[in-house]
């Protein structure tokens, strides 16, 4: 289940009166589709595509180490690393994905699936990760400047658990 939460506002119009804007309705609307887009150059491994959505200077807090990857390069060689990683076809679903929009920024979150067999080993990987996005209209394009991928931790004996489904 998608929930979207989008603020509409109240504009003049020509005779003095409001209107109900549906501008942020239509750029949530851009920012669905960039993100159908991008899972979809994900499932096709195809870092050419991938590479368009990322904003130059963006900050990503990953999955993998270290803590912080600063510029879009580093989180391009993130997705590299998985292409690489994985043997073809390459799952990827997303699932309750909210978005909120503002005029120039905008925020997502979703529970997000990758699923693939690895190359080396043959085993098959299936887990859900947490995903927030933090959008940022750039020359009239949505481009991802912050993201977070992250799993639950098991406190008691620090490691991710990867067994937790939707």
């Amino acid at each position: 289940m998608s929930t979207t939460h989008s603020v509409m506002f109240l504009t003049p119009d020509d005779d003095g009166g409001l209107v109900m804007s549906t501008r942020h309705a239509t750029e949530e609307a851009e920012i669905r589709q960039r993100i159908d887009t991008l899972v979809e150059a994900v499932r096709a491994m195809d870092i050419d595509d991938v590479k368009t959505f990322f904003a130059p200077d963006l900050v990503s807090f990953d999955i993998v180490p270290p803590l912080r990857h600063i510029g879009a390069q580093a989180k391009w060689a993130n997705w590299a690393d998985v292409f690489t990683v994985y043997q073809r076809p390459l799952g990827y679903e997303i699932r309750d994905l909210s978005i909120t929009v503002g005029d120039d920024v905008a925020f997502a979150h979703s529970l997000n699936r990758i699923s693939g067999t690895v190359k080396k080993s043959g085993n098959r990987n299936d887990f859900w990760v947490r995903w927030t996005g933090c959008f940022r209209k750039i020359d009239g394009d949505w481009l991802i400047a912050h993201d977070q991928v992250s799993v639950p931790l098991d406190m008691a004996s620090g490691r991710a658990l990867l067994d937790l489904r939707p």
